[in-house]
């Protein structure tokens, strides 16, 4: 039961991190078009780290609930 909890945690933790992100990058391309360019490329970056620690995050979560079944 904690370990599904936890990777519903994982998934709403990611979503806000990558919402959050994307706001702040369309918020900085409208200040600043023409540096959009290199705002897409970091965004798109960060966005990735964010989706493999969630992904590492719930691979835990799910061996951690196989480990207290077995």
């Amino acid at each position: 039961m904690g370990a599904g909890i936890g990777a519903g945690l994982v998934a709403l933790g990611v979503g806000l991190g990558i919402g959050r992100i994307g706001g702040s990058a369309m918020e900085a391309i409208g200040r600043q078009p023409e540096a959009s360019g290199r705002i897409q490329t970091a965004m798109l970056i960060v966005a990735a780290l964010i989706e493999g620690l969630g992904l590492f995050a719930v691979v835990v979560c799910l061996l951690i609930s196989f480990k207290l079944q077995g």
